[in-house]
């Protein structure tokens, strides 16, 4: 079964517009998918412009046909499990069925401080999400739930509508209690891109669940501007873990490196551009998709 390629693009630097235009451009490139991040300020960039994770969601689901939307992940403590459950289903049916759940129990803990959101420690932070799966599970059912847990208290809460199919799950990250909920709950098991070294040693703790991996690419479209492209790349994210993991080269060597990555076990690519994902670079990328195709 060949692989699939999600677009991740974070919703910051751009025009709700320019989104939608992209989103447009990778359902035309043959990319599965679209995720964004989830934040309550841009990580690393803190002055620039930033939109809502699902309200952009919504907006792509509505401008495209085909494009699998969600995110890389949502954080789980920004949002009570009986608010997104409902939003979910609402953006499943909306869409006839192209919203995927992606979510964590959260990346960034200083965003946490800074606005005020509980819990902080990391344990805490594990054992909500837990709560939240096995809530959003009940509720999905239309079936009333009873939860006494230590996060949440519901007693017979009941939603309905039911979502159109079984939402799938992406759960991200490499510790062992996130793991233990990968088992436990997972379609997707996402690996960040500062931990793909690990991914054999941690392959069996992740059960059933399919493995996606996020990759940084600079894109060329041809072999004269390669260095060129690279080059700006390095500089634009030096110091990071992105730039540190940067893949970069033309359609050909592109997919040369994610047919190698496939055949280590690796089902979905969440390709997020060096150069901010614009028009030309994600419809040349629809190259290397087709070859993996």
């Amino acid at each position: 079964m060949a692989p699939t390629f999600h677009l991740y693009l974070p919703q910051m630097r751009l025009p709700v517009d320019a989104i939608a235009e992209r989103a447009v451009a990778a359902e035309a490139a043959g990319f599965e998918g679209l995720a964004f991040m989830d934040h309550l300020a841009p990580p690393l960039a803190l002055d620039q412009p930033m939109w809502d994770a699902m309200a952009v969601a919504g907006w792509a689901l509505a401008r495209t046909t085909t494009l699998q939307v969600g995110h890389l992940v949502l954080c789980d403590a920004f949002r009570h499990p009986a608010v997104l459950a409902r939003e979910v289903t609402t953006l499943d049916h909306a869409s006839g069925g192209r919203f995927q759940l992606g979510i964590g129990w959260g990346s960034v803990p200083a965003e946490l401080t800074t606005f005020g959101v509980a819990p902080t420690e990391p344990r805490d932070r594990v054992a909500r999400l837990g709560e939240s799966l096995a809530i959003l599970r009940g509720l999905w059912s239309g079936e009333p739930v009873d939860h006494a847990g230590e996060h949440f208290t519901l007693d017979g809460a009941q939603q309905r509508p039911t979502p159109t199919r079984p939402i799938p799950v992406t759960i991200g990250g490499v510790g062992r209690r996130t793991l233990g909920l990968v088992r436990a709950h997972a379609d997707w098991w996402n690996v960040p891109i500062h931990q793909l070294d690990r991914v054999d040693e941690l392959r069996d703790q992740a059960g059933e669940a399919r493995l996606s991996v996020q990759t940084m690419v600079a894109f060329s479209p041809d072999a004269a501007s390669r260095e060129e492209v690279a080059a700006t790349a390095r500089r634009r994210f030096a110091g990071t873990q992105m730039g540190e993991r940067l893949v970069a080269g033309t359609a050909d060597e592109l997919a040369a490196h994610f047919t190698e990555q496939h055949a280590g076990g690796v089902d979905r690519f969440y390709v997020w551009f060096a150069d901010f994902a614009p028009v030309d670079t994600v419809a040349g990328f629809g190259a290397v998709i087709a070859a993996l195709s």
